[in-house]
């Protein structure tokens, strides 16, 4: 078993779309409007072209994936920080921390080693019943709260990027 790591391109769409369609398929049943649970290959490959997706392979299979939204791109997130949009893990996979190895790599190979960031963000739905806890214990903070509008309140967490942390 070999896991790589990349950002992704647009010839990538063809596997990030099922990959996505089924990390969002419990969301979607949830009743909680994500905007991935949604999208479809068009708006997927426009989506990989206009954000930073990296992608988690395991013997050449998409396992893993995750966007960065920089402060400086058409989606910026609320702190000026890089903000992760989707992020999706192989639910057929499920139990094997891919999630967790996705961000330990995009931490260390873009967030310290290429942005120098100090800490980044993401946001998520306050009623889904496990995605706070489980940001919580890969060392994010709930920093604020919004309604969107998309039906449900989104909770803004950080995680620092400090040096003690850094490998």
């Amino acid at each position: 078993m070999s896991d790589s790591y990349r950002q992704l391109t647009e010839a990538d769409t063809a596997a990030y779309y099922p990959l996505v369609h089924a990390a969002y398929a419990s969301a979607r049943e949830l009743g909680i409007k994500f905007d991935a649970a949604t999208a479809d290959a068009a708006q997927m490959q426009r989506h990989i072209a206009t954000h930073g997706v990296y992608g988690m392979f395991r013997d050449g299979e998409l396992v893993a994936s995750v966007t960065l939204r920089y402060p400086w791109g058409p989606l910026p997130g609320p702190f000026g920080l890089p903000h992760i949009g989707w992020f999706a893990t192989a639910p057929h996979l499920r139990g094997q921390r891919l999630g967790a190895k996705m961000l330990d790599w995009l931490e260390q190979a873009v967030l310290r080693d290429q942005l120098r960031a100090p800490a980044y963000s993401l946001g998520t739905a306050e009623s889904h019943p496990w995605l706070i806890q489980l940001y919580e214990a890969m060392g994010f903070e709930k920093v604020s709260k919004k309604d969107l509008g998309k039906g449900h309140i989104t909770v803004y967490m950080k995680k620092n990027l400090d040096a003690q942390h850094a490998r």
